[in-house]
């Protein structure tokens, strides 16, 4: 089911690519609100990746070389838009930790987000330059006793494209922590997140770093620094390297530090991905 996922996510984002207009290029605001309106209704939210890679610092070993991978869609509710010119979507993202050296290769933490939000495309002077998204969410990991983890917060997050080459995004949200085991989470998963994302001319070539700021006054960020390079001009499938340094990088470990770098591979959205 996750395969034919990933496979229906990219040929939705495929036909998207195909009725919204490619950002900085000047066209009527009315056509692409129409293109919107008759896009398909399924296709990616966040990135999609299956990564592998250690530790970084500490001797690597086994238990702390392992798989992660993300599987992220979004289905659109609304047939046309609704007020404000905004659309209602379901988000999905499910985030897995696998310590595949180990024995009985466990995958030791899924994550589960979905979501319910409104999506509002954003135009310039008859330009489609980015959107924003006003979202329910709910984070757990489905575990009982002392491993469960979860909450739930409501999110604002934007996308802008500054021009064809950086697109910088943020998100910031309100939270609803119900955990027994992890009322502290905003100490280490954070409070709010800012990002960029710089493209190559040809757009082969994607640098992206996401900072997210821990709860209190310090200088104290969970960072995120990505490359990707795309294997087929026409296609949005990537050699990928990701990495992580910081807390939170999944829920059952959340205030444990992590300092990993993993490669692997990427499908991205067709303009630009979600975070």
């Amino acid at each position: 089911m996750l395969i034919v996922a990933l496979v229906a996510a990219g040929a939705a984002s495929a036909v998207h690519a195909q009725i919204v207009a490619e950002p900085g290029k000047k066209v009527d605001t009315d056509s692409i609100r129409r293109a919107f309106d008759n896009q398909p209704y399924f296709g990616i939210y966040k990135d999609n990746y299956f990564i592998f890679g250690p530790a970084i610092g500490p001797k690597i070993t086994r238990k702390n070389t392992n798989i992660k991978f993300q599987i992220s869609i979004a289905q659109r509710l609304t047939k046309s838009t609704l007020p404000l010119g905004t659309y209602l979507y379901l988000f999905y993202t499910q985030k897995v930790m696998w310590n595949v050296l180990e024995k009985s290769m466990p995958m030791t933490d899924l994550n589960f987000n979905p979501g319910i939000g409104l999506a509002k495309p954003l135009f310039v002077k008859n330009r489609f330059i980015g959107k924003v998204i006003l979202c329910l969410e709910h984070e757990s990991n489905g575990r009982d006793e002392d491993a469960s983890r979860s909450w739930n917060k409501i999110s604002l997050g934007a996308n802008i494209m500054v021009d064809p080459m950086l697109m910088v995004h943020g998100k910031f949200w309100i939270p609803i922590v119900d955990g027994m085991n992890n009322k502290d989470i905003l100490d280490y998963s954070g409070i709010y997140q800012v990002g960029l994302q710089m493209f190559s001319p040809n757009r082969r070539f994607n640098l992206g770093i996401t900072l997210v700021k821990r709860r209190g006054w310090n200088l104290n960020y969970n960072s995120i620094i990505e490359l990707s390079y795309r294997l087929w001009k026409r296609d949005n499938q990537f050699l990928f390297m990701q990495y992580y340094n910081g807390y939170g990088e999944d829920l059952l470990e959340y205030n444990k530090f992590h300092s990993q770098l993993r490669v692997g591979i990427v499908i991205k959205p067709r303009l630009f991905s979600d975070f």
